[in-house]
């Protein structure tokens, strides 16, 4: 009788862990099916399997439902439960790694454990491991007459397999996948919680500003329509002051001024004159004229005395990087390979001027196609990189006019990357392609802006920057704590998070 009742409790109590296994399954099949859309979008932005999200995405719920299959049929019940426990080891495998060894850590993927932390997840899981295995020695034991050491010595043996198994799999598709995603990237942005956050606003009243720069932790805001009057802010936008350049510009024909805040100087620069004039910030007065500039079209200091520019002095007026050095005898060094001509070498080559002063290094981010290029403070290149998105050509039109002479776009051209900024090694890019697996109503209401790793030359992450009551991002600026936005009227502040900070390295 007692051996009876020992042996209906064990058939009962494999019976009640089947049940259990089957109920989890097919709920959670049959929720990722139902949100199918979600789920693969969810999978996506996993760090672990964004690469494989496609196929991961139905090939999950299609094993969830076929083990959930064989558990209810009593002849493949054993095969479920070995199915079951190698299938529970891959989750906890992967849950285990993202909130140990990846970037950062996801939304949930569906069913019950989307409403689960990932730390109640882990143990949920390491739960069903346990019964997992007490189900199939039990089940062992029920079936077998061998004695209990050959008995625990096969389990222990193919539980053991199965776990080394389970685990080298997902390591691989994590190994794989990092891999792909920071060196190939098939156009899957990443979205981890919260890099960047909003923390204030004001309205400008104008949409004719723009930064001039950043130092001794304050911003400095440029106005096309004034450009003798500059407006100094603190990190959180408070303690506003006008300032006003003292400089007498007598006959000079300017046409487009703008002004560049870099260290302790200011500069009033205008490339159709062309002239270049200095000042320090501390009594706001022009003390010096860097003469000998060329002609140009973007200009970035360096230093106190040089000037990265842009300029059309290559053949058939292409465009063309050069930095000037102020001295004694002005000297100018262009490198006509920097740019690389598609079309037009003009409009085709059009961008984004940057510099990275702790880097010391000069970037260049096409406005039109999926490149950028890194060069040293004498303009010798460093290496090219590409943004993630998928645009290798420019997709543009161009008119010959004046036989020759002039030309201009014929259809409305589609700025990839319209919008660019760096800090030290990250380069930030407001993209507006939109990649696979992406919010579609995310993307209706913010700006994306993707971050790159230039000491790696790798994509790292993306993350939103929302719309004000203007959809039109104008212009960032990055800090080492804040990144700031001109949307519209609007000057916006984000408050850069650990996800971002920890990976500015200094150099």
């Amino acid at each position: 009788m007692t051996l009876t009742r020992n042996k209906e409790f064990k058939n009962n109590a494999v019976e009640v862990i089947c049940l259990l296994y089957t109920l989890l399954f097919v709920y959670a099949a049959v929720s990722k099916i139902l949100d199918f859309e979600n789920f693969q979008l969810q999978l996506g932005q996993s760090p672990l399997l964004s690469v494989f999200a496609s196929w991961i995405a139905w090939l999950v719920p299609i094993i969830e439902l076929l083990i959930a299959i064989l558990l209810v049929i009593p002849k493949f019940r054993n095969i479920g439960l070995w199915a079951s426990f190698g299938l529970m080891i891959m989750f906890t495998v992967y849950i285990f790694i993202v909130l140990h060894y990846s970037s950062f850590v996801p939304c949930s993927c569906g069913g019950i454990l989307e409403k689960m932390s990932w730390n109640i997840h882990l143990l949920f899981n390491i739960t069903f491991v346990i019964l997992a295995v007490a189900a199939l020695l039990l089940n062992m034991r029920i079936k077998q007459t061998n004695t209990a050491s050959v008995k625990y010595s096969k389990a222990f043996k193919g539980l053991t397999a199965i776990t080394a198994f389970s685990t080298l799999v997902v390591i691989i598709l994590f190994l794989s996948s990092e891999n792909i995603m920071h060196n190939e990237n098939p156009f899957i942005r990443r979205f981890p919680p919260h890099p960047a956050e909003f923390s204030n606003a004001i309205d400008l009243k104008f949409n004719s500003f723009y930064f001039a720069g950043f130092s001794n932790k304050r911003l400095y805001l440029g106005n096309y329509s004034t450009p003798s009057k500059i407006i100094s802010l603190n990190e959180n936008l408070g303690d506003w002051q006008v300032k006003n350049i003292q400089f007498d510009p007598k006959d000079i024909p300017f046409k487009i001024v703008t002004t560049a805040v870099r260290d302790s100087f200011f500069y009033l620069v205008d490339g159709s004159v062309p002239k270049i004039f200095r000042g320090s910030l501390t009594d706001w007065k022009i003390n010096k004229e860097l003469k000998g500039t060329p002609y140009f079209n973007r200009a970035v200091p360096l230093d106190s005395t040089n000037i990265v520019f842009r300029s059309n002095n290559g053949r058939k007026l292409t465009s063309v990087l050069g930095v000037y050095t102020s001295a004694q005898t002005p000297s100018i060094n262009y490198n006509k390979k920097l740019l690389q001509k598609q079309i037009d070498g003009i409009f085709d080559t059009d961008g984004t001027l940057l510099y990275s002063e702790k880097m010391h290094k000069i970037i260049y981010v096409y406005y039109y196609r999926n490149e950028f290029v890194v060069a040293d403070k004498s303009g010798l290149l460093s290496f090219r990189g590409n943004t993630i998105d998928t645009t290798k050509h420019a997709k543009i039109k161009v008119s010959t006019l004046k036989n020759g002479t002039q030309y201009a776009m014929s259809s409305p051209s589609y700025a990839i990357n319209p919008h660019a900024a760096v800090w030290q090694n990250l380069l930030y890019v407001h993209s507006t392609a939109k990649g696979r697996y992406e919010n579609k109503t995310l993307r209706e209401k913010s700006f994306v802006i993707d971050v790159y790793d230039l000491n790696k030359n790798t994509y790292l992450f993306s993350f939103p920057i929302y719309h004000t009551s203007s959809n039109k991002l104008d212009s960032l600026l990055i800090t080492d704590t804040h990144l700031y936005a001109i949307i519209g009227n609007d000057l916006v502040v984000y408050e850069l998070r650990d996800a971002l900070r920890k990976e500015i390295k200094s150099i």
